[in-house]
């Protein structure tokens, strides 16, 4: 099997004491979105087993909240597979994502709160101290951890947890297109416009940037899959 991919996937949430399930959950989750379990690999549960030094009944766990979440797929009598990911997928994705993602990024300018507001005062002076030339997984880990961010200013937990289902669906497909896409600077010029937005209470700005944002992405991803 490949090797652990370098570049993380971040929780939404950080349990104190996660259970066995939940680390079998995370490492699963983690390899088939950084492709370290590419679309359509055969996934053998005692492979796993070993790999993560885990038993059976948190892998078995895992693999069936994997499942629900439909980054595996089990077919009864032959085995589990990695889901495959096609442009379908994104245009689905995308349609979801605008709405939701819009309204949390309302939510989050008019709910954030003063810890909040630290934070995203915090990342936009990372922002800031970018290097002008950035690297893809650079990009990414920021993405990632400003996305969070946002979801969880809105102060919505049933909104947070669907948002992110639906953003490490996308985090896949880009992962995917790594290579063979080109929007790094205006990526990083919409968050930083939407981190404006949210520490400035704008409501309306921010919703309408993070559509702009999901849009585009979809578009650049749709032009290599």
């Amino acid at each position: 099997m490949a090797t652990t991919p370098t570049s993380p996937i971040h929780k939404p949430r950080a349990a104190a004491s996660p259970s066995l399930s939940d680390r079998a959950y995370d490492a699963i989750r983690g390899l088939i979105v950084t492709l370290g379990l590419p679309p359509g690999a055969v996934v053998s549960e005692r492979e796993l087993q070993e790999r993560l030094g885990l038993g059976r009944t948190p892998v078995r766990e895992a693999l069936r909240d994997l499942a629900r979440d439909q980054l595996v797929e089990v077919y009864p009598r032959r085995g589990i597979v990695v889901s495959g990911v096609d442009a379908g997928d994104l245009a689905e994705l995308s349609e979801v994502r605008v709405m939701l993602e819009s309204q949390a990024a309302r939510l989050a300018a008019i709910r954030r709160e003063p810890q909040d507001l630290a934070e995203t005062i915090g990342l936009l002076d990372e922002l800031a101290r970018l290097p002008g030339a950035h690297d893809e997984r650079q990009l990414i880990e920021l993405d990632q951890r400003i996305h969070r961010h946002v979801y969880r200013c809105a102060h919505n937990a049933f909104l947070e947890e669907t948002l992110e289902r639906h953003y490490v669906l996308t985090l896949r497909i880009w992962h995917l297109a790594l290579d063979r896409v080109d929007c790094l600077q205006d990526a990083v010029d919409e968050h930083r416009e939407l981190l404006e937005a949210i520490r400035d209470g704008e409501g309306a700005r921010a919703a309408a940037v993070m559509r702009a944002h999901v849009v585009a992405f979809e578009r650049s991803m749709r032009t290599v899959l």
